[in-house]
């Protein structure tokens, strides 16, 4: 006889990604899905229910609401609820905080490593399973690890629109140190702009900024 089947809440707002984990957690005969939500806005309050042992949780939400967030309010109220972050986003804060809410496991979407059951199945076990590294992706003519991490600091400024005295002010350097940095980005990666710099960087998720 099979032992309880783990029950398992899905909250991802991307059809494809929240489709293909429900095909994973279905063909599975240790896990149950129970929900499978397209928005992290009320996802403590599914939580409220009862009857959840894991949540996979996406971070950035199509209607402006954060899986981490979500994923805070989680934790202070249902400790007992284990988490797995899961995004295709390589923005570095991401993991710092997850760690820091106490989520147990962190996964990258389109990335070749452990399959996403294998690390449900270890983290219900006890573990914590977190990646070595992030994403490289192409950022101009360069990769995102060529970026230094000041330059990964001015440029996650840069995607909320401040200007280099608002960066300078929260990063607590002089303008000319903001200039500096913005002005070698430019250079590395040969795009035309402050402007440019700051969509492409948004876009491909290797800076977001949560305000």
């Amino acid at each position: 006889m099979m032992d309880k089947k783990n029950r398992v809440m899905i909250v991802d707002d991307q059809n494809i990604s929240r489709q293909l984990f429900e095909s994973f957690i279905q063909s599975a005969e240790d896990f149950e899905l129970v929900y499978s939500l397209d928005t992290a806005k009320v996802a403590d309050t599914y939580c409220a229910r009862g009857g959840i042992d894991i949540i996979i949780m996406d971070v950035v939400m199509g209607d402006g609401t954060s899986g981490l967030d979500a994923a805070a309010r989680i934790k202070k109220s249902y400790p007992g609820i284990k988490i797995v972050i899961v995004t295709s986003m390589p923005e570095v804060s991401y993991i710092e905080r997850a760690k820091a809410i106490g989520v147990e496991s962190f996964w990258y979407k389109e990335v070749e490593g452990e399959p996403l059951l294998s690390v449900l199945r270890r983290t219900l076990r006890g573990e914590s399973i977190y990646p070595d590294t992030t994403p490289v992706l192409e950022f101009g003519f360069v990769k995102s690890t060529d970026l230094t991490d000041m330059e990964l600091m001015v440029l996650r400024e840069l995607t909320t629109g401040a200007g280099n005295q608002e960066i300078a002010d929260r990063l607590m350097v002089s303008v000319n140190t903001i200039r500096t940095h913005i002005q070698h980005m430019l250079d590395k990666t040969g795009f035309a702009n402050r402007t440019e710099l700051a969509i492409e960087a948004r876009v491909r998720g290797i800076v977001i900024a949560d305000r």
